[in-house]
Order: C-alpha cells, then sequence, then structure tokens
C-alpha cells in the first residue's frame, strides 16, 4: 500500500511509540469515530524525542522544496505553529532546517486570547505581514484546526503556502472527499498539503513488524473511512 519508509519515518515510529505518544488499540475521536490508533505529540516532551520529530519535518520539508519532488512546496518564509503543541514543533524544526539543511526560516505562533500590554495582539515571532507562511500541526483529520490557522495568518497579511502535519489519517472530509484536497483547493495556486506519516505508511510498518491483528483493524478502519483517491 505504500512504498519503503525513510529512515526518518520509521525511527518516529519507533520513538513515538516508545512514550506512547503513538498507540495502536481502540481510541473514541471527537467525531465518534473509533479508530484502531491514536497519535498525540503532546507526549513528544524530550530533547531525543524532539530531535526525533524536527529532523522528520525538517527532511519532509526539505525533501518537498527540491525541484525534483513531484508537486515541489512552494519556497517559504515562516514557520507557523499553532498554539499550544504547535509552538514548539515550529521552534526545532526552525532550528534544524538551519543545522541539518541550511534553510534560514523564521517562526511565529499565536496566543489562544489577545494580550493587551507589551506588543499586544495575539500573534509572536517574525511578523507574517507580506511573508510566506508554511504551517505545522501535530494530526490531520478534519482540517479544522488549521482552517482557524488560515483565517488568522491572512488577517495578520500572511499567505500560507503549505501545510506540514506530522500524521495525516487520510480520511475523508467534511465534504465526503479527502480533507487535503479540500485544504490545498482552500490554499489555492500551488499550496500544498504534507505529512511526515500517512496512514497508508502506519500500515507499511505493521506489515513490516509482521503485526497482524493490528494491521487488520487498520484494513478495516481505512475501508470505512478512508481516502481511496
Amino acid at each position: 500500500m505504500s512504498t519503503e519508509l525513510q529512515d526518518y519515518q520509521t525511527a518516529l515510529v519507533d520513538d513515538a511509540l516508545t512514550v506512547g505518544a503513538l498507540k495502536f488499540g481502540s481510541f473514541t475521536l471527537k467525531s465518534g469515530r473509533i479508530s484502531p490508533y491514536f497519535f498525540n505529540a503532546g507526549l513528544i516532551s524530550t530533547g531525543p524525542l524532539l530531535s526525533s520529530l524536527g529532523t522528520a519535518y525538517a527532511s519532509t520539508i526539505a525533501a518537498a522544496l527540491s525541484p525534483a519532488a513531484p508537486h515541489p512546496l512552494p519556497a517559504f518564509d515562516v514557520l507557523f505553529g499553532p498554539a499550544y503543541k504547535g509552538i514548539s514543533l515550529a521552534a526545532v524544526t526552525a532550528v534544524l532546517l538551519h543545522t541539518q539543511h541550511g534553510l534560514p526560516v523564521g517562526f511565529a505562533y499565536d496566543r489562544k486570547e489577545a494580550k493587551d500590554h507589551g506588543e499586544g495582539g495575539r500573534m509572536v515571532g517574525v511578523s507574517v505581514k507580506g511573508k510566506r507562511v508554511l504551517i505545522l500541526d501535530d494530526v490531520m483529520t478534519a482540517g479544522t484546526a488549521v482552517r482557524g490557522a488560515l483565517d488568522m495568518i491572512r488577517s495578520e497579511g500572511g499567505e500560507v503556502v503549505g501545510v506540514v502535519m506530522a500524521v495525516d489519517r487520510e480520511e475523508i472530509g467534511r465534504e465526503g472527499k479527502s480533507t487535503v484536497k479540500e485544504l490545498e483547493a482552500e490554499l489555492g495556486g500551488e499550496g500544498r498539503v504534507l505529512a511526515i506519516l500517512r496512514m497508508r505508511d502506519l500500515m507499511k510498518w505493521l506489515t513490516d513488524k509482521g503485526r497482524t491483528e493490528e494491521l487488520e483493524a487498520m484494513e478495516a478502519y481505512w475501508q470505512e473511512y478512508g481516502v481511496k483517491a
């Protein structure tokens, strides 16, 4: 169902499992769906784990920026991490894009509530006004959080050129279509929505590990809710 996994993808799955950030089992989602797996980036909270996740983000972004990529990611100036989980994601990825790939970019994030003293406002970090912005977030299901970030960045004068998720659940969205395709249409132009890991990548990992029972549960869920094209 998927091509061979990259080393950074396998490392992220292995590391996430060690702390329960990735689990296989039975989990009720906000949507009411019963999922055979669950990912919580909030549990990736040590230096080594953040390095693994940041390396995966940075590697995914760098590969997508290459002219050799099937649909290259447009160049960007700022990484944006929606509060709260996205803040650490944007910070560590900005560092690793610089140290591992020689790409100097700024990062910004939002506050849950606007600050009425000091610099004020809801945005912190590099200004997004007149800048090309790449949003980072943890899990893609319906895309609700990303749409909120998209609206905020646009209201501040920024242009969102893409979104990179840790995990794309590859489920049909609110219109009965791929959430990724819906979001790419909302971005317009050459905007891209990417993920370090997709559901099919997790299924490939389970196949490689011979974890048949968990794979069967994933395949059944995919048949009911997964994007088929």
